[in-house]
């Protein structure tokens, strides 16, 4: 590989703002804050709105859309017109 061409990768804390769950990773997204770890090493925190703990995806909650009555109220507008 070239030297100098690749990112600094370095560990980072992501912590899920909505479930408050946070896992260790390697990032090289920029930060301000850190936050002292379960190891006793303090890392660069970075906040995210969603995770995989909160993702509806992941967690089973996802809302099915009912697309029946967008179809008949789709019909029904446009069959006035005829």
């Amino acid at each position: 590989m070239k030297p100098g061409i690749h990112p600094n990768y370095r560990e980072v804390v992501f912590q899920d703002l909505t479930s408050g769950f946070a896992f260790l990773t390697r990032s090289t997204a920029a930060t301000k804050e850190s936050i002292d770890w379960e190891d006793g090493n303090q890392y660069p925190l970075i906040k995210v709105e969603i995770s995989s703990q909160s993702h509806p995806f992941y967690t089973g909650k996802q809302a099915m859309a009912t697309t029946a009555g967008r179809v008949e109220k789709f019909k029904n507008r446009y069959a006035r017109g005829k």
